[in-house]
């Protein structure tokens, strides 16, 4: 337990780190015009290297050791265990990110996210139990990917509108592969062969409200990108108020 919470400890400081080097980098002019789109910016910059590490980190992982997704409840390796600190240093350090710098109300629901993903990571790693579960739904990193460069695409304001187009369907690809489909199926998994009860049952809870919020995200992403007529008191708004999704 003490080396997995330096591990935890270290992620954190990784991000720290990278969260000062996003600082250095160079900012697109239509944030540079707009204070409040600098933070988010840079967060989501941060936000978009755990997307790529933890999800190519997953997709390995499983791809390395196919048997874990025979015993989802009490399958181990190391590479999954690692995983599951790392990313709990990011929802951590996202987490402070959001709060220190008093954005705490437009990303008020990213804050609920992370705390149901950190209680549940931390008792993963506690009990040893459930961190092949954790590894699927962290595939969800890869559908992330082309979430957030479509939000950078929408703050930066690329004059690219094949750009957007392309990662638009393509994130919408990835939404159902590597978000809807494992969160179903470890839906289908907890209700069926998991004991509600202890742990399980904090678990399931989790994994039950996850699912209210990944519809409701999608819900969001169709009607922004796919059905804008069917938006409703969007006008006027933009980018600064939401971190990843626009109504």
């Amino acid at each position: 337990r003490a080396a997995s919470a330096a591990l935890v400890g270290g992620s954190v400081a990784i991000f720290g780190a990278l969260r000062r080097l996003a600082l250095a980098l160079p900012q697109p002019a239509a944030v540079r015009s707009r204070p409040g789109r600098v933070w988010r910016w840079r967060n989501l910059l941060v936000s978009f290297a755990h997307s790529v590490l933890a999800g190519l980190w997953a997709l390995f992982s499983l791809w390395h050791s196919p048997e874990l997704l025979s015993d989802i409840q009490d399958g181990y390796s190391v590479s999954g265990h690692l995983l599951v600190c790392f990313s709990s240093g990011y929802f951590i350090h996202d987490t402070l990110d959001i709060v220190f710098n008093h954005q705490s109300r437009s990303s008020w629901e990213y804050l609920v996210h992370h705390a149901m993903a950190i209680s549940a990571f931390v008792s993963l790693i506690v009990t040893g139990r459930f961190l092949v579960a954790a590894v699927l739904l962290l595939l969800v990193e890869v559908s992330n990917i082309f979430l957030t460069v479509r939000m950078l695409l929408k703050m930066s304001n690329v004059p690219s509108p094949a750009l957007y187009e392309a990662n638009k369907y393509i994130n919408l690809v990835m939404y159902f592969a590597f978000r809807l489909a494992p969160q179903a199926y470890l839906t289908w998994y907890f209700l069926r062969y998991v004991e509600v009860q202890g742990q399980g049952a904090f678990l399931t809870a989790n994994l039950l409200l996850l699912d209210a919020m990944i519809l409701m995200y999608f819900s969001r992403l169709l009607r922004s990108d796919f059905f804008p007529s069917l938006r409703k008191g969007s006008a006027g708004r933009d980018v600064d108020g939401e971190k990843f999704l626009i109504d």
